[in-house]
């Protein structure tokens, strides 16, 4: 058969081909239509050579992109598949030669603005993709956060400031069973917290073959369903499960005549492997790059001499630290699960797709119409030394080795339901810090409030904005007396606040504000001056140094702590409140907290930033950074509810819209949608659909 491209009313991409490897040419050829510019910033991201064309700005990360190996370890992984996978690697060739076929037709307006052609993608782009949309996922750079917090206020600081902070990404989902819906099938619901991004980071498409109908989310550059679908039969979803699986190790590296040489547990020098790149940068001189790997892993800070500007560390070792990540050292992604999951019938189905699952490492749930479900955490964690968890541990003392992998923990439900969302649950024997507990407990609490449920009733679960995490400083203001008047009344209204971060709530205004003043009042201690300064490390681990953000994400940890370093809390909140009392914000949360997607090129024509509902700690989880913005860059970059008993109920939503073409009619016609909680159909019948053409 042809294979067919139809669209439904929301532009979204319905495909049908007379087998598998069809297919995949076809989610290639439409991606690359639809999200043309999008795929060649993933593609050069992978490849470390973006700076090319967007200039200096874009430096830091492909230098870090080099430096980690990511296109050199997306080409082992590739070889491995083909040796291991053969049917998989040709799917996926199939897809990069439809990504092709539409690059060559790429009319995207950001290619006239910056002069850029597009480029060709290779059998290991879609897997170099993949890498670096997940290499920071798992947050090691929060390693070196913990190091500086230990070195400057000793070990036991650590924990103040352990929580879901910045650069990480979580998700809500929630199963609820056949035994507590209206239908008696189950319910699968949730949305995936990541950088919104313009085109969005979740391609809504149906997939339909004979060996297959599926309709999902996939992430545009990478054939497939991976991380939320729907059978018919059997759906599944995953959320982040906070695991620790990359490793952070001081090398003593020195030079020699024939290159470089680092010092092993054996207390042997070792030869390392040593070459450099050229990196093109727009407008600027092109930039020379370092690549040294050891038998640990790729060195991404420092070098022989150490950092520029600060050579040593504390101990007066030059800083050279090594990044080892399972891709590099397996040769496996992960990518042989992805065929089996499109084609599952059963939760056992996935069950057994997920065990070929490497990274990330998430919490995963399912439920088939049979009435199984599946709660499990799927991925590859090694098993090593508890200090390697931690922090930075020697390259050169014996102890630190990966020696296996950690058997991937299972849970169950409670009442019929199981609530996924980063906080500690199956995941925490894998991990070090996870998200506080307020957006698991609340959803479980909400579904505790209703005996059956139905696919309509999930959006009031999505958009909850009840904020549990201020009791901490509200159990500070109340403490407070002898105010001014001002502030007093300030305090009052507070108080009888209902902690909801409603947009068009100017009480959840004044808390953002009281809040944020708290924050800078905290960081701007002396206790703290020592991390005020972070090191001299590559820009790409900045967001996880800088000490407001961390202070803003710890506010509950430091101000319930039973001592703070001698800092007087009653003061700081006491100069807070009297602050914004002083000077009150002039109207309602949203006029701060607005929507601010993340985008390689600004638009030529900008875009209104819609007002927002939620926080951080909502189940509307809508991050601003406490105490530096109120703008919103990260929140849920989908939204979907997939029904086990009707599945043309299912139901889901994408913060812009299906098309990455500005000025198309679908780029942005899902954000009224998404602002106001609401849901688009899933269409599975195709006599519902509009053909577009054959291919």
């Amino acid at each position: 058969m042809a294979t067919e491209i139809y669209r439904d009313a929301w532009g979204i991409p319905h495909l049908r081909a007379g087998s598998a490897a069809e297919l995949a040419h076809a989610q290639g050829l439409v991606t690359a239509r639809d999200r043309a510019w999008q795929l060649e910033i993933e593609r050069h991201r992978a490849q470390g050579t973006s700076a090319s064309f967007l200039g200096e700005t874009a430096l830091a990360w492909d230098r870090f992109a080099r430096r980690a190996r990511l296109d050199d370890t997306a080409r082992r992984c590739f070889a491995d598949l083909e040796r291991r996978d053969p049917e998989t690697a040709r799917w996926v060739r199939a897809y990069v030669d439809g990504v092709n076929e539409g690059l060559a037709d790429g009319t995207a307006p950001e290619f006239a603005r910056t002069g850029l052609t597009p480029g060709r993608w290779e059998p290991w782009t879609p897997l170099g993709v993949w890498l670096a949309t997940h290499i920071l996922f798992a947050g090691f750079p929060a390693k070196l956060w913990r190091e500086q917090v230990a070195a400057h206020l000793g070990a036991d600081a650590v924990d103040l400031f352990a929580t879901d902070g910045p650069g990480t990404s979580g998700s809500n989902g929630w199963l609820v069973s056949g035994e507590r819906t209206a239908t008696g099938r189950a319910i699968i619901a949730g949305d995936p917290h990541r950088w919104i991004e313009d085109p969005g980071v979740y391609q809504q498409i149906h997939l339909s073959c004979p060996e297959f109908d599926v309709v999902g989310l996939a992430v545009p550059g990478i054939p497939g369903i991976a991380h939320f679908g729907h059978t018919g039969a059997v759906a599944w979803a995953i959320t982040n499960a906070m695991a620790d699986y990359q490793d952070l190790y001081r090398e003593r590296l020195r030079r020699t005549g024939a290159g470089v040489e680092a010092l092993g547990p054996d207390g042997v020098w070792h030869r390392a492997a040593r070459h450099t790149e050229i990196v093109e940068v727009s407008g600027e001189e092109p930039v020379e790059v370092e690549v040294i790997e050891t038998d640990r892993g790729p060195v991404v800070i420092g070098g022989p001499e150490g950092l520029d500007g600060d050579p040593a560390d504390i101990s007066g070792v030059p800083v050279a630290i090594s990044l080892r990540y399972p891709p590099r050292v397996t040769g496996d992604l992960g990518f042989g699960a992805l065929l089996p999951l499109l084609r599952a019938r059963r939760v056992a189905d996935v069950d057994r797709a997920f065990d070929r699952w490497a990274e990330p490492v998430n919490v995963v749930q399912a439920a088939d119409t049979e009435g199984a479900v599946l709660h499990r955490v799927a991925g590859r964690v090694p098993l090593r030394a508890e200090a390697a968890r931690l922090r930075l541990v020697p390259a050169w003392e014996p102890g630190h080795e990966w020696h296996g992998w950690h058997e991937m923990p299972r849970a169950g439900l409670t009442d019929g339901v199981a609530v996924m969302a980063n906080q500690r649950g199956p995941a925490e024997p894998l991990g070090v810090e996870f998200a506080p507990p307020h957006r698991a407990d609340r959803i479980a609490a909400l579904l505790a409030g209703q005996e059956r449920w139905s696919a309509a009733d999930m959006p009031a679960i999505h958009t909850d904005t009840h904020l549990a995490s201020a009791s901490p400083l509200l159990d500070h203001l109340r403490a407070l007396d002898a105010l001014t008047p001002e502030a007093a009344a300030l305090r009052d209204r507070l108080l009888a606040w209902n902690r909801r971060m409603d947009a068009d709530s100017a009480d959840a205004a004044l808390y953002s504000a009281v809040r944020g003043a708290v924050v800078r009042q905290l960081a701007a201690h002396p206790a703290f001056a020592a991390l005020a300064t972070p090191p001299a490390y590559p820009e790409v681990f900045q967001p996880w140094l800088a000490l407001l953000p961390r202070v803003g994400f710890a506010l509950e940890h430091l101000l319930r702590a039973e001592e703070l370093y001698g800092i007087d809390r009653p003061s700081a909140v006491r100069a807070a409140v009297e602050e914004v009392a002083a000077r009150p914000p002039a109207g309602v949360w949203g006029d701060t907290h607005r929507l601010a997607p993340w985008r390689a090129l600004e638009p030529v024509t900008p875009y209104d930033e819609p007002g927002l509902s939620g926080d951080h700690d909502c189940v509307l989880c809508t991050s601003g950074v406490p105490g530096l913005t109120d703008r919103a860059a990260r929140g849920p970059a989908a939204r979907y509810v997939w029904d086990l008993a009707r599945r043309e109920d299912s139901r889901w939503v994408v913060p812009l819209g299906a098309s990455g073409v500005p000025g198309s009619p679908h780029h942005r016609d899902q954000l009224p949608r998404w602002l106001a909680g609401d849901l688009v159909p899933v269409v599975t019948d195709w006599t519902l659909l509009k053909k577009e053409t054959d291919v």
